[in-house]
């Protein structure tokens, strides 16, 4: 007897998959092998359904020969299939337009006559949470052959499947449509951010506040060697820390590496640069090479950063940039170091309100920065800006680091890279600090209502997404369109099933013979 999980009408029956239809599991052939490749049938993975909302599908990325079909598992299903995927992750659901096989990440149903697709594609979206229960595996969870085909089905009369899939198709439709306007909002408020930015950097959005305080302006030459004697001060600061910092570890025996002589600052004359969005900046300001204004760090990954358990030092991987918000906490850093483990391995330890940001990889393109809110490491995967000066504002700096499109200044190799000689040339704009603090104090109003609105836009989305649900298990209660008392009761399609499932066992299997010449 099938599981009962809920209520359902008197002419609706529980089931289960494999009574409904044959369950196919997948395979692949060896992938060096290139004669089981590229050929004419269509081969499926999970990663074709990645972030793919249609129902029906048509191809993925690769093919079969008939000669790969054959040395796998794979089975090639007919067109009208419903594909499952059942493990990495288990959950996405597709029916196929042509005959096709997928990989043992899926296992798919072939639904008998009586049972339509479309009915259970939908079904399988509801059930992702069930089946993701009866999933197994430590490493990641997959769904058996087996689990797969006892996944209780709630079976409405064929006429009524048809009519609730209707219904579900034009729910979804009028979601869809306020999807896409939530989606132009969220756009216009991309678009917006960039505008501010760029607005900021090129003086416009401080206009009017010049033009009333005009005695709070700084000649941009008094402003450019202020800066560069702050940074020299800084310089010979941290020179004298080495020295220390040299000494002491010779004291020691001379033990782990020997400590990173800091490097000198980039002396470059104020030049007639423009902005970072290429047009003029007003008289009172300046633009210089980054270079020449704030400290660029290059992140490590040295051996044994692993075996390290001290305290008081985190050191931050590329994958900690994914925490939400803006600053990064102690409490998301992938691992923390004493002093004595950072100096030992040579790390360089950046103040709070570091700017970090991507370096390589495929990170670069999701063009996170993020600001240090404690003295910090990073992994070789991270670059880092550091302001030396009082001059330039930390806020300032970073909200300039937020308008600069990672994308667009990275190295164009296989792996994506931002090396110094990308970041160097960038353009800096640079103002008197009561105009920084002016800018600072637009951009923090303006980007909490953004924020406030983009956390609205995004609850929007997750109600739209509960909506849906909420349609779905309606669907299969039984509650979504009213039932019809001519329509043929499940319990016959059952038996129906059941009959031509029985009749097709019995037929004797077909064996191939050589034909007799005569």
């Amino acid at each position: 007897m099938s599981e009962r999980l809920w209520d359902i009408p008197p002419t609706w029956e529980w089931s289960r998959i494999g009574e409904l239809g044959n369950v196919v599991s997948g395979g692949t052939p060896p992938t060096k092998v290139s004669k089981y490749w590229e050929g004419d049938i269509i081969w499926f993975a999970p990663s074709d359904l990645t972030g793919y909302k249609r129902k029906f599908i048509e191809r993925g990325a690769k093919t079969l020969t008939k000669v790969g079909l054959a040395k796998s598992s794979a089975k090639l299903m007919p067109a009208g299939s419903v594909m499952f995927s059942s493990r990495a992750p288990v959950g996405y659901t597709a029916i196929n337009t042509k005959p096709s096989a997928t990989n043992q990440g899926f296992k798919s149903i072939v639904p008998h006559d009586g049972l339509f697709n479309e009915y259970l594609y939908y079904y399988l979206q509801a059930a992702k949470q069930i089946a993701e229960q009866r999933a197994t595996g430590t490493t990641f969870k997959e769904l058996s052959g087996s689990a797969f085909g006892a996944l209780p089905v709630p079976l409405a009369p064929t006429c009524e499947q048809r009519r609730i899939v209707e219904k579900i198709e034009a729910l979804f439709a009028e979601i869809d449509k306020g999807v896409e306007s939530l989606q132009a909002a969220k756009s216009t408020l991309d678009l917006y951010r960039k505008s501010l930015l760029k607005s900021a950097f090129e003086g416009r959005l401080t206009a009017d506040w010049r033009s009333r305080n005009p005695d709070k302006l700084e000649d941009p030459e008094t402003l450019f060697a202020r800066i560069r004697k702050e940074r020299e001060a800084s310089y010979q600061t941290a020179l004298a820390d080495w020295e220390q910092s040299v000494t002491k570890w010779k004291e020691n025996g001379e033990k782990g590496k020997k400590p990173a002589k800091p490097k000198k600052m980039k002396h470059e004359t104020m030049q007639p640069l423009l902005s970072l969005f290429n047009v003029p900046l007003p008289s009172s300001w300046l633009a210089a090479k980054v270079v020449t204004v704030l400290d660029i760090v290059s992140g490590a990954t040295p051996k044994g950063i692993n075996s390290c358990n001290g305290k008081g030092i985190p050191f931050f991987k590329i994958s900690d940039m994914n925490a939400k918000g803006n600053e990064i906490e102690l409490s998301q850093a992938s691992l923390n170091l004493s002093a004595n483990e950072a100096q030992a391995l040579g790390l360089v330890v950046c103040p709070a309100g570091t700017i970090v940001f991507p370096k390589r990889g495929g990170a670069i393109l999701t063009n996170k920065k993020r600001r240090l809110c404690q003295p910090s490491c990073f992994d070789l995967n991270t670059m880092g800006l550091v302001n030396q000066t009082k001059t330039v504002l930390q806020k300032f700096a970073y909200y300039w680091m937020l308008g600069v499109d990672l994308s667009a200044i990275y190295d164009g190799s296989n792996v994506p890279q931002i090396n110094n000689k990308n970041v160097e040339p960038l353009c800096f704009p640079i103002c008197s600090p009561d105009e920084q603090a002016q800018i600072v104090r637009i951009l923090d109003a303006r980007f909490e209502a953004l924020e406030v609105l983009q956390t609205e836009i995004n609850a929007t989305f997750a109600r739209a997404e509960a909506l849906r649900q909420s349609i779905l298990k309606r669907a299969f209660s039984g509650k979504l369109v009213p039932q019809d008392p001519n329509d043929e009761p499940a319990t016959v399609l059952l038996e129906r099933i059941k009959a031509e499932r029985t009749v097709t066992s019995r037929k004797p299997a077909t064996r191939k013979h050589k034909a007799a010449h005569r």
